[in-house]
């Protein structure tokens, strides 16, 4: 396995170590009171992820590395950390309600995952590998900076605000994404039925 599939597999570890950190109450006392620490894990871990995504790309591409695994890993481990981000950021009881998204943010984007994976199983059947739009990539980088804003709640309420409205960006680009997808690969599907 090569450094980029590496790097995509760790992506895939750190959504269990997400959720693992979101579940947890560690608390911590300071002169002032006390509070819940956990939230303070949850955007480094996020941004570790992150990082992971732009650099097994970059690998990837720099060192001749893209291999059809990678163009299967990459996308899926995208899939699944942003999921786990969204669905934590819907649940207004474990968190503040500052940095609670509405939910049918989280269905508008997996309906779409669901439908650009379930095109490239097809695909996959006919021995062809699609690989990520560059539209895709633009909504996968708009929806991550947002998640690492919304994640930085604890820190800054500010990054909430403005982490909202980066993600409502990237719902648009999902949507949008979404359809040139399947417009692109019309005669995968028209092919398959």
């Amino acid at each position: 396995m090569n450094l980029p599939n590496k790097l995509s597999m760790f992506r895939i570890i750190l959504v269990p170590v997400l959720v693992y950190f979101y579940y947890q109450e560690m608390w911590y006392i300071t002169a002032g009171g006390s509070g819940v620490i956990f939230p303070y894990f949850l955007a480094p871990i996020f941004i570790v992820a992150s990082l992971t995504d732009f650099l097994d790309g970059y690998i990837a591409r720099k060192r001749n590395l893209v291999t059809t695994f990678g163009k299967f890993i990459d996308p899926l481990a995208d899939k699944l950390i942003v999921m786990a981000a969204l669905l934590i950021l819907t649940n207004p009881e474990q968190l503040s309600s500052i940095a609670t998204i509405p939910l049918w943010i989280p269905i508008v984007i997996m309906s779409r995952e669901f439908i650009v994976t379930g095109i490239r199983l097809v695909a996959v059947g006919d021995g062809k590998v699609i690989a990520a739009s560059n539209l895709g990539k633009y909504k996968t980088a708009t929806t991550m900076v947002a998640l690492v804003l919304l994640l930085m709640f604890p820190y800054y309420e500010l990054f909430a605000d403005i982490g909202i409205w980066i993600l409502y960006v990237g719902v648009i680009l999902t949507v949008v994404s979404g359809i040139d997808y399947f417009i692109k690969n019309k005669e995968v599907i028209i092919k398959s039925i």
